[in-house]
């Protein structure tokens, strides 16, 4: 109320109160919007679906269904026979061969799989060194890892190898004496080692690929300070080079105790059982002697024996590889 001269008073003309702005709006979705959303998760189920089917039935189940089949007592003809742990028993107690074959498989990773990687980084070195023409040699070295684990490179290395091959003739005709590299189990193991480590191309491109981005800063700057190539390889390549080599390494380990084509094409685990490597055995126990439960058991105990030596690969790679990340 405001008094006017004359008495009276003048009333204000009263607005209706604004009601507060919400800050929180919730605004619809028109319906159309919503729709195309939609098809385009429909489109991407699609385009994934293949990997998606691929997956659960090539991979996941007959992984399941292995872990069944091996508690159970199974022929490929009839129906699996509930039998609990006899297989894992038997395997581990009653199996004189299951332990060689272990011992052979053991023995083959442990030699077969340093001498890949060692030789593999020494050709990358020397690559690394190379300006011209460095795209031809690196594709004709790595054609053996392209063919190396084929039957027909394997039926090769068996001819080089023979009693008649080449190698031995070589050795006659230098005068020197010839030997049955295949036929002696001490020397039989190390013609497979030699054709693994032969196979080298894929960890060679990967170290390549590691040395290639190292910066050459490091290596003129330790120059100047005095240090020489052994110097250098041994405190900026090799250090550098750890993440790569963590790699390499787990990958050749599960390579190495997977091979199955040398040791069956070569000398089909002979002489005595001296090249019988352990995915042989599992083979000949699925597919000659119709143990499928005693297969699928070898198959899991493998399975742990690779993830135990890629747990503690990983586990120690704390204390001796170094990530550019660490220095930060």
């Amino acid at each position: 109320m405001i008094p006017k001269k004359d008495g009276h008073e003048k009333v204000e003309p009263q607005h209706p109160a604004k009601k507060p702005k919400d800050k929180k709006q919730i605004k619809a979705v028109p319906p159309n919007k919503k729709i195309k959303s939609d098809n385009k998760n429909v489109t991407g189920y699609l385009f994934i679906s293949p990997f998606i089917i691929g997956f659960l039935s090539l991979t996941l189940f007959p992984i399941l269904y292995s872990l069944y089949l091996s508690f159970t007592d199974f022929d490929l003809m009839g129906t699996p026979n509930w039998i609990g742990f006899e297989n894992y028993e038997r395997m581990f107690t009653n199996d004189p061969t299951f332990w060689q074959a272990m011992k052979v498989t053991f023995f083959y990773a442990g030699i077969a799989v340093p001498v890949r990687l060692v030789f593999a980084l020494l050709v990358a070195l020397a690559l690394n060194k190379v300006v011209e023409m460095v795209g031809l040699y690196r594709t004709l070295l790595y054609l053996p890892s392209v063919v190396g684990g084929s039957i027909a490179v394997s039926i090769m290395w068996r001819q080089l190898f023979g009693d008649d091959g080449a190698f031995n003739s070589i050795l006659a005709t230098l005068g020197l004496p010839t030997h049955s590299w295949l036929g002696d189990p001490d020397t039989a193991i190390w013609t497979l080692i030699v054709l693994y480590g032969w196979q080298f191309g894929s960890s060679m491109l990967i170290f390549l690929a590691g040395l290639r981005n190292i910066p050459k800063t490091f290596y003129e700057a330790s120059s100047v300070d005095g240090a020489g190539p052994l110097r250098q390889f041994f405190i900026i390549t090799i250090p550098l080079l750890t993440p790569v080599i963590l790699f390499n390494t787990i990958m050749q380990v599960i390579q190495g105790f997977m091979a199955f084509t040398p040791s069956f094409v070569v000398t089909n685990g002979g002489p005595v059982d001296s090249t019988l490597l352990y995915v042989l055995y599992m083979y000949r126990r699925a597919f000659e002697y119709f143990d499928m439960g005693y297969a699928s058991a070898m198959a899991w105990v493998m399975l742990i024996i690779i993830a135990i030596f890629t747990a503690l690969i990983f586990k120690s790679s704390e204390h001796w590889v170094h990530y550019e990340s660490d220095a930060k």
